[in-house]
């Protein structure tokens, strides 16, 4: 099956910050504009108000207006165009009704002085609000760089096997956090991870690169996907036991590993404490909750390694939808969470990178745009046929955002 529309552009509609100009976030269009609204606004007041209700001492909160948006050099013009308007409607008979010799009235010098003063104050918070904003431009390249890093883009097509990504972190500067993903190729077929570190912050991200790292390494190695798991957690548990204290016990991740052969239609599934995989057919959608899930890794010493494998149907033209919690626990305004199943129902004939982008877009309508927690999420769509595309090692995609 092929769908039009679902390469290029589309793939890449998240936000790139520049790496190289390190730029901050763009100022918006009214924010720039309003010196200029506030000194029209002080235009149309000025006729209407009393001679002895000098509306020109408002100009003194103009260089402030203009830190907000603007340049230390453009704030330092503002301040010299204040202080000389003040002067006109002060002492211009023609604009403010009032004679000249107002123009150097002792309120009206204060108001120069005044107006002078917080020019430079206004000047010296521009200069800071720059730096803080190349600051954090720094940071979230720094944090973009290792996100890619640490996700990866997975191939669009392994075998017969189409994947598709979706991440959003909760802490939007950041642009980093602690949910993960990957899709291997290896002999045994394609081999899927989905994982969510308890916290947030850099000791989630140190664990999920050490999860993703050992995971990577076992995909090739283990002929069966309980022995992949068990492999992830004797590395995961050998990495706490070099911390100190109790710190290493805590850091514990909730994950599904799932197995798609090449020669069978079958998925095969190890739920170590995680949301359960949604199983979509043409027209229906199944939650594959196991029986009896395994412990978080990094918490199997509490009661054996002992990983069950489930094995379920999974035809051509069938998607399976992993996920992490942060899509099914997002709250509305009324405290409800997302209705993920009963959503995706209504998206069963979508590709994978539609489906995600539905989900994306849903799950900003639902919550407001504010994402409390992490999200992941990877679809992957059993080919039918010979349907032509890129072989194992072709293409990447992946969307980041």
């Amino acid at each position: 099956m092929r769908w039009p529309g679902t390469r290029g552009a589309r793939r890449r509609r998240a936000e790139r910050s520049s790496a190289t100009g390190l730029e901050g976030p763009a100022t918006p269009l009214w924010l720039r504009w309003l010196p200029a609204l506030y000194v029209a606004f002080l235009l149309l007041l000025e006729p209407v108000t009393p001679v002895q209700w000098p509306v020109s001492f408002l100009l003194i909160a103009l260089p402030l207006v203009a830190a907000y948006a603007h340049g230390p050099a453009v704030v330092a013009a503002v301040t010299v165009f204040a202080v000389v308007f003040e002067g006109v409607l002060a002492g211009t008979p023609c604009c403010a009704g009032r004679s000249v010799g107002y123009l150097w009235e002792r309120h009206y010098v204060a108001s120069y002085i005044s107006t002078a003063l917080v020019g430079v104050l206004g000047t010296i918070l521009a200069a800071h609000r720059i730096r803080r904003e190349r600051t954090l431009a720094t940071v979230r390249s720094v944090a973009e760089t290792a996100q890619r890093v640490l996700l990866r883009p997975v191939p669009r097509r392994l075998g017969q096997i189409c994947v598709e990504t979706l991440y959003l972190s909760a802490a939007a500067e950041a642009r980093i956090g602690g949910d993960l993903y990957e899709a291997v190729p290896t002999a045994y077929g394609v081999r899927l991870l989905i994982g969510d570190v308890r916290g947030k912050g850099l000791v989630a991200v140190e664990t999920a690169a050490a999860m993703l790292g050992a995971f990577r390494e076992a995909a090739h190695d283990e002929p069966d996907l309980a022995g992949v798991a068990r492999r992830v957690e004797k590395s995961m548990n050998r990495r706490a036991a070099q911390l100190p204290g109790s710190e290493g016990a805590e850091r514990f991740v909730t994950a599904v590993f799932a197995e798609i052969p090449d020669d069978e239609p079958v998925v095969r599934i190890v739920n170590c404490g995680h949301p359960p995989p949604l199983l979509i057919a043409r027209d229906s959608v199944t939650e594959l909750d196991s029986a009896d899930p395994s412990l978080p890794l990094n918490l199997g010493v509490l009661a054996g390694d002992d990983y069950r494998v489930e094995v379920v149907p999974f035809h051509p033209g069938n998607q399976l939808l992993l996920y992490t919690d942060g899509v099914t626990e997002a709250r509305d305004s009324a405290g409800d969470f997302y209705p993920l199943a009963e959503r995706v129902r209504s998206w069963c004939r979508f590709p994978p990178r539609e489906l995600l982008d539905s989900l994306h877009q849903d799950l900003l309508a639902h919550t407001g745009g504010n994402l409390d927690d992490d999200t992941a999420a990877l679809a992957a769509y059993r080919i039918p046929g010979d349907a032509p595309g890129r072989d194992r090692d072709g293409g990447s995609h992946g969307q980041e955002r």
